[in-house]
């Protein structure tokens, strides 16, 4: 095949991931600091469940862990809310079921793509909220953001073609499930 995994990933998630841009309207939610939080407290939930999955079907931690952003979200929301509930203690969904290395890259690619398109979000939430609003999580790695992607993207490129399939489904499943949940959580 001439197209790349991730190319024909991005095109079989396309209308899921759709669907998440067009329900979630981050704009709205973040216009205040209260929406803020509680945007970040859904995907908290969302991340506790699908991290941990991800993780352990990918079965690598030299190239996982870097990409986990529990740690980044609990910051964030410990400085919103002080003496707010632990963040560990915030309503996640069920957690999924990833089985195998397609599944997982295909699931995670739904998180990497987050953490792309998370520094228009931040930006956005720094000018409405001033310097001082914590953006850890929308932060995402600094330098390192670039060199991730491009070891995600080998890594799933690199997949054998006989796991394509469990990739394309495991990121339509974790994009309507990340729309479902955040969606869910608006108020």
């Amino acid at each position: 095949m001439s197209d790349s995994l991730h190319a024909r990933l991005r095109e079989a998630t396309g209308t899921a991931h759709a669907a998440l841009e067009r329900d979630l309207d981050w704009e709205a939610r973040v216009a205040t600091l209260a929406g803020y939080r509680d945007l970040l407290s859904r995907l908290r939930g969302f991340h506790a469940a699908y991290e941990p999955a991800i993780g352990a079907a990918i079965a690598d931690a030299p190239f996982f862990d870097p990409r986990r952003r529990l740690a980044a979200l609990d910051a964030d929301l410990r400085a919103l809310a002080p003496g707010g509930a632990a963040p560990d203690a915030l309503p996640a969904p069920a957690a999924p079921r990833i089985a195998g290395p397609g599944a997982a890259l295909g699931a995670l690619y739904v998180l990497e793509g987050s953490t792309l398109g998370g520094a228009v979000i931040g930006r956005h939430v720094a000018q409405l909220h001033g310097a001082g609003v914590p953006l850890a999580y929308y932060a995402g790695r600094g330098r390192a953001t670039g060199p991730l992607w491009r070891a995600f993207r080998e890594r799933l490129d690199g997949l054998p073609e006989a796991q394509a399939a469990a990739a394309f489904a495991a990121g339509i499943a974790a994009f309507e499930a990340m729309r479902a949940w955040l969606v869910s959580g608006m108020g």
